[in-house]
């Protein structure tokens, strides 16, 4: 073949190859843009998400020393567990005391009820008094008038009925606040007696929670409490993570939000586990504000030197608690998530406020009926006459 007739098939193989490779181009574009119309344009994908949950502290009730620390971190806790022993000497000597108190009230309502029949014999006495002054006083006129008393007894007669009603109404007044002290309730109903065992319940109560106890089930972290140490309520003692209670806060840039509704599915990676596991969740809700206008330093944009920055606002993702339990996560860890946005009839705000508690424990909640019962038997051993 002649080197005349071999330029053209190279010619035509160039052109083969270059329409070849325009034409994969072209395929490449083509299923690219139904990849995204299809696809692409119905999934919004972030890497900036991370497992958040519940860090639930571990505080006192009641002020004490720590004599006891039961579990530390890593280790997991049941609700209701011991977690913390305070030394429990004072809350049983101010028991004690508030018994003591509680009695001794009981008695001196006694002596005011008793006092009641007292007064009012003492206002029968007083009566009786006035009767006998003024019928002395009545005898007593017709003999002065006969000269036969001097005025000096008739005017001791008239000062001793005086003295007598004076007396008398002492006496009634005297009833009177003590009928006013007692009327309308029984002894063990009065409200000093009420009080009294009110502060014997509240002494019960501090006695029982030196036992500081775990209000949910998790894994103790950032224990900060030490043997030894004197904590106060309110003090932090100890966090505890229930790792059954987590979610995705994902930070979508606020350009990816249009499609972004409640209720629709998503899927996450964690790096802990990479494509190896895959969460499937759902969105829950989008946060009232960005990060920035939470932060503690709010960004200053009325100024010359603004430069705009894009926002980020974080988007709430439920986990499958079922591949949760399978695959532990824990708090903090990165993620990443795609939402798929095709169904868009979802809402964007959060759903109202529902008619049963988010979280509650039933951990923290004390026999009172024990304490009742308790302080009863005390009043009844201070009525025996």
């Amino acid at each position: 073949m002649t080197t005349d007739t071999q330029a053209p098939v190279q010619r035509n193989k160039r052109k083969l190859a270059l329409l070849g490779i325009t034409l994969l181009f072209v395929i490449g574009a083509i299923a690219y843009i139904a990849y995204y119309i299809l696809v692409g344009s119905q999934r919004e994908e972030t890497d900036n998400a991370y497992v958040g949950g519940n860090l639930v502290t571990l505080t006192s009730q009641v002020t004490g020393n720590v004599q006891q620390i039961r579990a530390d971190e890593t280790q997991l806790v049941e609700a209701g567990a011991e977690v913390v022993a305070l030394d429990p000497v004072d809350a049983q000597v101010n028991l004690r005391q508030a018994e003591a108190r509680l009695g001794n009230i009981v008695r001196q309502q006694r002596e005011r009820y008793a006092d009641v029949g007292r007064y009012d014999a003492m206002v029968a006495q007083s009566r009786l008094a006035v009767t006998r002054a003024a019928d002395d006083l009545a005898r007593r006129l017709p003999l002065a008038g006969d000269k036969l008393l001097s005025g000096e007894d008739i005017a001791h007669a008239r000062q001793t009925l005086a003295d007598a009603k004076a007396a008398e109404e002492v006496a009634v007044k005297q009833a009177a606040a003590t009928r006013a002290a007692t009327a309308g309730v029984g002894l063990t109903e009065n409200p000093a007696v009420l009080a009294a065992k009110a502060d014997f319940d509240q002494a019960w109560l501090a006695a029982r929670r030196n036992a500081i106890l775990a209000p949910v089930s998790g894994y103790v972290a950032k224990r900060s409490v030490q043997v030894g140490a004197r904590v106060t309520p309110g003090m932090n003692l100890m966090s505890i993570v229930p790792l059954d209670q987590l979610w995705i806060d994902a930070n979508f840039k606020e350009s990816e939000l249009r499609n972004i509704r409640i209720g629709q599915p998503a899927t996450i990676e964690a790096d802990i586990y990479g494509g190896k596991v895959t969460y499937h969740g759902k969105v829950v809700g989008l946060s009232a504000g960005t990060g920035s206008a939470f932060s503690l330093l709010p960004a200053q944009n009325a100024n010359g030197n603004w430069i705009k920055v894009v926002q980020r606002l974080p988007v709430r993702i439920a986990l499958d608690p079922r591949e949760l339990k399978a695959n532990p996560l824990r708090i903090g860890l990165s993620t990443l998530v795609t939402v798929d946005t095709h169904d868009r009839g979802g809402q964007t705000l959060g759903l109202a406020m529902p008619a049963t508690p988010v979280y509650s424990t039933q951990a923290l909640r004390q026999p009172m009926q024990e304490a009742d019962a308790l302080a009863d038997r005390i009043v009844q051993a201070n009525l025996v006459k």
